[in-house]
């Protein structure tokens, strides 16, 4: 009998959950949709994922201007010393003796000047590097959404497995009570025959330790329930001490476990972590042709305004230029080749792990495909033990009610009952966990949740 009540205490603490005092908070019903949606609105992981993604779109727009012109301005004023001044041409003075002094020539003191200049340069052609380098930026913008589509399947499929949890949890609690209320009718049904002496002392013993054991359980899976509401709570950002009821109607219905192949074919044109691989490839090529960009020269159409003034000396306005600008670093010769060789390896990078995860995709699909068939068979299997578990302690307890067995084994027989009642909960919540894992290896996650809202 102790063994037996070691496994249902074990059982009882599969069920991983959260919360406080059950009978002092305030409960609310929570159906699995909505703690989903509460979920995804209050995701941290989220939150981040959503700044990569603005991150990316900021990296596209920086890249895109680069296509606009380059507008600078700069403006002096400088205080001079006493210069030496030569002038090597006539300010239109009749003296031909224009003395040269080691300070400044007469009436033309200068101790003050000032200048401003403005200049726009327009890339015309840049070796394709701006091209490019707009095009990477694009792919990589594509490729963190995806990411954050990744993200949220993540989320949905935590949310899930803690919703079961607390599910579990609280139906545990609710069959154990159950059973303790038996266990409490037999300790006072053998009381009473123990003080008329039709039952030896240590058979209401067995039946005292039962139920103290049975009350163990219970407060373990109280103790369960309580950490999962917790758990939940934080996740779906609620009050922590609020008590949550899971709505059972969640795991009445079962789904069709479809073929293998049907499955693989989904995955391969909906996982949208292998999307952003084909993205991030495209950015890769793109990055590739950027970087040879550099081998070529850059053209650049310019233009300017100068403007200055040196009292007693000079006045410059209305200084425009325009003209066409060639640069060329003839270093990219010989240092262009090792970028190029550095953004080829990434490439090759991203090839190898998107093969990869072909690879590992294939095998995922057939993990959460068997596991969800495996999952459905355990349901038919449990439902046949809960028959076979009462027909057990029916038949044990008319043996015991005619002295033909002892006491321990009408014991174990009540726990085989509660261990089965228990085994067939658990197994309906894992399916329906099992086939929303196998959902979210094929990508159809999101669009499954999208379509019941």
């Amino acid at each position: 009998m102790s063994n037996s009540i070691y496994k249902l205490s074990i059982a009882a603490a599969l069920a991983i959950v959260a919360g406080g005092d059950v009978a002092a908070q305030s409960t609310r019903n929570l159906s699995m949709t909505e703690a989903i949606e509460l979920s995804l609105k209050n995701s941290k992981q989220l939150k981040l994922s959503t700044a990569k993604v603005d991150e990316a779109v900021a990296n596209r727009h920086e890249m895109w201007n680069n296509h606009l012109p380059d507008l600078k301005v700069s403006a002096s004023y400088l205080r001079l010393n006493s210069p030496t001044l030569d002038l090597k041409v006539k300010l239109g003075s009749s003296s031909s003796d224009t003395t040269k002094t080691s300070g400044t020539s007469k009436g033309m003191e200068v101790k003050e000047a000032a200048y401003a200049m403005a200049t726009a340069t327009m890339p015309l052609f840049s070796g394709f590097r701006i091209k490019y380098g707009v095009e990477s930026a694009k792919y990589l913008e594509q490729a963190a959404k995806l990411d954050a589509e990744t993200d949220k399947e993540d989320v949905i499929q935590n949310t899930i497995n803690a919703y079961s949890n607390l599910y579990k949890s609280l139906k545990t609690i609710d069959l154990v009570k159950e059973n303790l209320k038996q266990q409490e009718q037999r300790v006072a049904d053998f009381s009473n025959l123990e003080k008329n002496g039709l039952i030896a002392r240590n058979d209401l013993l067995k039946a005292q330790l039962q139920q103290s054991n049975i009350e163990l359980t219970l407060l373990d899976a109280q103790n369960n329930y309580n950490i999962a509401c917790i758990n939940m709570n934080l996740m779906l950002g609620l009050p922590e001490d609020a008590q949550l009821i899971p709505d059972s109607a969640a795991y009445v219905k079962q789904y069709e476990e479809g073929t293998i192949a049907t499955w693989e074919v989904s995955a391969m044109q909906n996982r949208k972590d292998l999307q952003s691989l084909s993205y991030k490839e495209k950015a890769a090529v793109a990055g590739i042709k950027a970087t040879k960009g550099e081998y070529y020269p850059g053209v650049a159409l310019t233009g300017g305004y100068i403007g200055a003034y040196v009292p007693n000396v000079l006045t410059l306005k209305d200084a425009l230029n325009i003209g066409v600008g060639l640069q060329y670093n003839f270093g990219a010769l010989w240092k262009t080749g090792a970028k190029v060789n550095v953004a080829t390896a990434r490439l090759h990078q991203v090839q190898a792990t998107e093969e990869l995860m072909n690879d590992r995709l294939h095998l995922q699909i057939n993990q959460a495909y068997q596991n969800y068939l495996l999952s459905r068979k355990k349901i038919d299997v449990y439902a046949k033990a809960i028959e076979q578990a009462n027909e057990n302690y029916r038949i044990t307890k008319n043996k015991y009610d005619n002295h033909l067995v002892n006491t321990t084994d009408l014991l174990d027989a009540d726990v085989a009952q509660l261990q089965a009642k228990l085994n067939y909960t658990f197994a309906k919540a894992d399916a329906v966990v099992a086939y929303k894992k196998l959902q979210q290896t094929a990508g159809t996650l999101t669009d499954d949740f999208q379509a019941t809202r």
